[in-house]
């Protein structure tokens, strides 16, 4: 799926979660579920389980709160791109002397384990928050998590995102 397909029907999970934007409170009970397993993010639950289709795998159930969560930390939404055209504008901002700290963590990312992806993804957000804010297109971030935990699919994100990043 490309940046264009990902524009022309917004997702249930991004709508809400952009009709959430300016209600601090529901940010704070997205953003209490960081790190936290499903069972353990009941404050998400009444944002997110009447969205959960009816058969939903466990990993796009795990996508659904992971990107909540993300979206609660930094909920400042991009409409096109991917996390390595985030991160190129990371390392724009960075200048000489910030460029291969950016580019080590983005290479970290890149290399996720799907186990450990919540965590490098909780890094890169907050990195990217930290970086005069660079807005997140979290549409397409829902999309290629969701493909991260298949081998085939995980590898034309890594290429979409590695292009995003080394080909500005």
């Amino acid at each position: 799926m490309t940046d264009v397909d990902t524009r022309q029907a917004v997702h249930p999970l991004i709508a809400l979660l952009d009709s959430l934007q300016d209600n601090r409170a529901a940010l704070a009970a997205l953003r209490r579920g960081l790190g936290q397993p499903r069972s353990m993010a009941a404050d998400m639950h009444r944002y997110l389980i009447p969205l959960l289709p009816e058969r939903i795998s466990r990993w796009d159930e795990q996508c659904y709160y992971l990107i909540a969560a993300l979206y609660g930390l930094h909920p400042k939404p991009a409409s096109s791109g991917n996390l390595g055209r985030h991160f190129a504008q990371a390392l724009a901002q960075a200048g000489e002397a910030g460029a291969e700290a950016v580019e080590r963590r983005f290479i970290a990312l890149l290399d996720a384990h799907p186990d450990d992806l919540a965590f490098y993804l909780r890094q890169a957000i907050s990195f990217l928050k930290g970086k005069e804010e660079i807005p997140v297109n979290y549409q397409r971030l829902l999309y290629d998590v969701m493909a991260w935990n298949d081998p085939e699919r995980r590898i034309q994100v890594q290429r979409r995102w590695a292009q995003g990043f080394w080909r500005p």
